[in-house]
């Protein structure tokens, strides 16, 4: 990823940030994986000037929603966040060594329509991904095992949770901007069965 300058702003805001892994590592859906991370993500979501809100692992990426106090805090809270997943991933699988691509992608979301937006891809990003998925509409709809979709008190519907076993511990912290906690409300909230573009 080219080196630019970050985008600035002076106040909190969310953000829709994306890590990427380095090839030759196990998927970031691996059950130990996830679990792992979601332990090391409770200990670690919330701190001065930042909030992991939500994420979704996917195979070789993750997409976090974030608030951050400005264009520096992000930049810490993104270094902690990213030295835990690459943490909690060794410790999974046993290994030392980088996790982490590159550095992370990030879009600021300034308006409540962009927010919904993120929220509807980051936490049915999994329904993206899943040519099955495009079958099953008209089915119950488990939330993503591998996503803060669990703790999320915006869907419109009934939703069927997963099975397996879940760490009880919340892993994300709950938002605290208007745009995350109220204002994206404006346009809908989600149905767990869609499937984002």
């Amino acid at each position: 990823m080219r080196h630019r300058s970050r985008e600035r702003f002076r106040r909190v805001m969310p953000a829709h940030v994306t890590l990427r892994a380095v090839e030759g590592l196990p998927s970031l859906r691996t059950v130990r994986i996830v679990r792992e991370i979601e332990r090391t993500f409770a200990r670690g979501c919330s701190r001065t000037g930042f909030r992991l809100v939500h994420y979704s692992l996917q195979g070789n990426h993750a997409h976090l929603i974030v608030e951050a106090r400005d264009r520096d805090a992000l930049g810490r809270g993104m270094m902690a966040i990213g030295t835990r997943l690459a943490r909690a991933v060794n410790r999974a699988v046993g290994r030392s060594g980088r996790v982490l691509a590159d550095r992370y992608h990030v879009r600021v979301l300034p308006t409540p329509r962009e927010v919904r937006n993120a929220l509807r891809y980051v936490l049915l990003n999994v329904r993206h991904h899943s040519a099955i998925a495009r079958s099953a509409l008209k089915q119950a709809v488990p939330l993503d095992p591998a996503s803060s979709a669990r703790w999320f008190d915006g869907w419109k519907c009934k939703r069927t949770e997963d099975g397996g076993e879940t760490n009880p511990k919340r892993s994300v912290a709950p938002p605290r901007t208007w745009l995350l906690s109220v204002g994206w409300r404006r346009h809908g909230l989600l149905d767990p069965a869609d499937i984002p573009g």
